[in-house]
């Protein structure tokens, strides 16, 4: 599989703009896990990992950043800077978060609970795992 960007809803108004993300209509998982990374000092990358089963959307709420993935074969890179886009990342996918602007906010919608044994850490050991799919 290959990540997604979505467009969530965005209801516009005078007084301020909303977008909301639903696990029936805009996932296709159900949410497990919410987290979120701020505060990134400049030319830090965040990431560096793949998940062998957890599925994310990533959305940058404020600010902006690059997610650079990487499916064994082809790398994408995706720069977010709306919060009504999303990229929906598959299981299996190597990640990795760069480029982020002062105060930016990254949310990430997660299929699974927190499990250090789903992390895959070496891209080396990655790339034969999905050389094994």
């Amino acid at each position: 599989m290959e990540p997604k960007i979505i467009q969530l809803p965005k209801h516009l108004d005078a007084r301020g703009n909303l977008s909301f993300i639903e696990e029936e209509s805009h996932l296709p998982f159900k949410i497990k896990r919410v987290y979120w990374i701020y505060d990134v000092p400049g030319g830090e990358i965040r990431g560096g990992h793949a998940f062998k089963e957890t599925e994310e959307l990533i959305v940058a709420l404020s600010g902006s950043f690059d997610v650079i993935l990487h499916n064994g074969k082809k790398e994408f890179k995706i720069s977010l800077n709306r919060s009504y886009n999303g990229v929906l990342i598959p299981k299996l996918m190597w990640r990795q978060l760069e480029n982020f602007s002062t105060n930016s906010l990254a949310v990430i919608v997660a299929s699974t609970e927190y499990d250090e044994q789903d992390y895959i850490r070496d891209f080396d050991i990655f790339k034969k795992n999905k050389s094994l799919c």
